[in-house]
């Protein structure tokens, strides 16, 4: 092997952040520093420096287990990550689209493997993203069992990291949707053991706090994102996983200090395998990092905006058109001629843009489930022709649109036998078979053939301009045809059914595509920068749904955060308002419910809700998220959250939306808003709903709200100068 000329130090920064890799005279590399452009990196020496030390890129191979640390089980520790030394590094500044880009190639001499890290920057935003590639150069067939996404240690630079820091995540299961948790690093089992001798080879604990996802619902259970923050807000670290499928994440104590590692499927947590031969190549799933010195407001903030550059571009995400859609609380699965047109005046008088035809439209009956993928409507429930139902909604100057799942077939269905085996998710030469469903293999070019042709038919010959593509089964299984092992096997379907969506928008380019999958199943960023945009839940009570509503920005940007009003003629005046509101403060309106039946007052108080809607969205596009109360709690009786439009905290002028919602407790709340440090003045509005009693008010330091209602919800505006 020829000599390398290796540097001490690579440097990747921009205008707001600095990533410092260090190589050591071994050629290992690692993460040095990442933090705010401003701020000074730790000198060599210091007593966190060597916290540091864990590879750039952490790779298994099968047959091999730990090599330092004193679990397999754990991301770390690899014998090829302390193998991989330096070859060689490229960093592009002009891609014409504000990125910067840095290349790491590393080299394992034993097996001859090359690894290449890769990560972007992107103009303006203080957030990394990252993932890996491995490439077999060497002789014979290598089997990868982990590639990680990201490592870095030495987050907190702190001697008492266990009592200076805490952990959150967020739990994510049908109608709960992005709620977080808030927990100490000894709580998790991060603690101070007294095990730091290094002399003596000790270089970790066993324990690690990991959060993790294995099937086809990547957020069943936690979406794929992680904080660490210093409990006096003065330092956040936020990171997330974007993969479509499996993923993990977790943090663990490295040298006396909090490492992070992030992947998409390894081997012991997602039964994945990868076998490379000679000359092949595979790429990890991509991870995302930010580090300020700041809150979580202000992290959450940096990765909205990152979210708005890695998702495809979309005329929708500009428009924010408001979409009716005929299920929730409203048909549920039960459409026909004469329900969806007396639904029609009334959304279209809502000022409405989209009317979606939800499920039930390709059965005769309410017995569909397990009959699904034919995807042809149904005669006995639109006898005046389907084509003409679609046309009325379209003479009113509403765009038609259905709902689909396009990635399984029933049991029952004409065509589940239409199709070659291997077009099927297989275990064992068996198909595999989840709640009377077969799982589609959008790998297999029959499955793109077939699906092309049912949306090529919907566009050209029904004129469907919106797609709900939900997805109502989990397959835990993988599928082990024609690849290294299942778990691979669901991650190449995964990629797979991306890039179908993909050419969709390509072939369609004013398609609105959006992600559903039970709610919010699939809530995250692989999913979200594809298509246009996300349903948020499936939550069928308003002033549940409240939680979800207030939370939801942790996940998806305002733009594309689809979520249900849905009023009902059998509610009172302030549950209506509060399911619109739900829908105001996510930055999305799915307006639903038997519009039909609501007295003309209550229509009223629902079509104001729509008009400030169209007032303010020309706002929503560039907003972010901030929470005066914190993150939401599912039984918290008041909370509150809010879009910053324009201008920033802690002084100078700027603008923002506010929605508080009061579930219980004393009518009024205090607010703590760090706008109010340093503004000369402050006036609020009430937009939504003008309820009598309801205050907004500024109080020392913060705000204080009054909503008479015990249960009720307003929406307002604040500026600030």
């Amino acid at each position: 092997m020829a000599t390398v000329e290796m540097p001490t130090e690579i440097l990747f920064d921009n205008e707001l952040v600095k990533v410092i890799l260090h190589v050591d005279e071994g050629g290992c590399v690692y993460f040095h520093d990442i933090l705010p452009a401003d701020a000074s990196p730790r000198a060599q020496g210091t007593p966190h420096f060597e916290s540091s030390a864990t590879p750039l890129c952490e790779i298994r191979l099968s047959g091999e287990g730990n090599s330092q640390s004193k679990t397999s089980k754990a991301l770390v520790g690899s014998y090829v990550g302390t193998r991989l030394k330096y070859r060689s590094h490229e960093i592009k500044t002009d891609d014409g689209q504000g990125r910067k880009a840095l290349d790491v190639v590393l080299q394992d001499e034993q097996t001859g493997i090359t690894v290449t890290s890769h990560m972007v920057l992107f103009d303006g935003l203080p957030v990394l993203r990252s993932s890996t590639t491995i490439r077999n150069d060497g002789e014979k067939d290598v089997v990868v069992t982990q590639i990680s996404s990201l490592v870095i240690a030495g987050l907190t630079r702190s001697k008492e990291w266990w009592a200076d820091f805490t952990v959150s995540s967020a739990t994510n299961t049908w109608f709960r949707e992005a709620q977080w948790r808030e927990m100490s690093l000894p709580d998790v089992g991060l603690d101070d053991l007294g095990l730091y001798q290094q002399d003596q080879g000790h270089l970790a604990p066993m324990s690690t706090f990991n959060v993790s996802n294995r099937g086809t619902f990547s957020t069943q259970g936690h979406l794929p994102l992680g904080m660490l923050k210093h409990r006096k807000d003065a330092e956040t670290w936020l990171w997330q996983v974007e993969n479509n499928g499996s993923w993990k994440w977790e943090l663990g104590d490295w040298k006396d200090d909090v490492y992070l590692a992030a992947t998409g499927p390894n081997s012991n947590d997602h039964d994945w395998r990868q076998r490379l031969a000679p000359g092949d190549s595979f790429t990890s799933a991509t991870a995302a990092v930010c580090h300020i010195f700041g809150d979580a407001d202000a992290a959450f903030g940096a990765l909205t905006q990152y979210r708005r550059r890695i998702r495809r571009d979309h005329p929708d995400h500009k428009h924010l058109p408001i979409i009716f859609n005929d299920y929730m609380n409203c048909l549920m699965g039960d459409p026909t001629d004469e329900k969806i047109i007396g639904l029609i005046e009334p959304v279209a008088k809502s000022g409405a843009e989209y009317f979606v035809i939800d499920a039930g439209w390709y059965a005769d009956d309410n017995d569909w489930w397990d009959d699904v993928g034919a995807w042809e409507p149904s005669k006995e429930r639109f006898p005046m022709g389907f084509k003409n139902l679609l046309d009325k909604i379209r003479e009113v100057g509403l765009k038609p649109g259905l709902w689909l799942e396009a990635e399984v077939i029933g049991v029952r269905s004409p065509v589940a036998d239409a199709l070659p085996p291997e077009a099927y998710f297989q275990r064992d030469g068996e198909r595999i078979l989840e709640k009377n469903r077969y799982q589609l293999d959008f790998r297999h070019p029959a499955v793109i053939e077939r699906m092309d042709g049912v949306i090529d038919r919907l566009v050209t010959s029904y004129g469907v301009e919106y797609f709900k593509f939900d997805y109502n089964i989990e397959v835990t299984q993988g599928t082990d045809i024609a690849t290294s092992s299942p778990g691979a096997g669901q991650l190449e379907h995964n990629r797979a059914y991306l890039r179908w969506v993909s050419t969709l928008l390509d072939r369609y380019p004013g398609l609105v595509i959006e992600n559903c999958s039970s709610g919010a199943q699939r809530l995250d960023d692989a999913m979200n920068a594809v298509h246009t945009l996300q349903s948020t839940s499936d939550q069928q009570d308003p002033v549940k749904y409240a939680a979800v509503a207030a939370a939801i920005h942790t996940a998806v940007v305002p733009e594309q955060a689809a979520t249900w009003a849905y009023p009902q003629h059998g509610w009172d005046d302030e549950t209506n308002a509060l399911t619109v509101v739900n829908a105001l403060l996510s930055g999305r309106v799915h307006l639903s419910g038997r519009l039909d039946l609501l007295a003309p007052a209550q229509l009223d108080l629902i079509y104001s809700g729509m008009d400030v809607y169209r007032e303010i969205r020309g706002d929503i596009a560039t907003a972010v998220p901030f929470w005066p109360l914190g993150f939401a709690k599912w039984h918290d009786d008041w909370l509150a959250a809010g879009l910053r439009v324009s201008g920033g905290f802690g002084g100078g002028g700027g603008k923002c939306y506010l929605a508080v919602w009061r579930r219980g407790g004393p009518e009024s709340c205090e607010l703590p808003f760090a706008a109010l440090e340093g503004a000369k003045e402050v006036s609020t509005s009430l937009l939504y709903p003008t309820m009598p009693g309801t205050k907004l008010e500024v109080a020392g330091s913060g705000l204080r709200v009054t909503i008479p209602s015990k249960i009720g919800a307003r929406f307002f505006s604040v500026v600030w100068n």
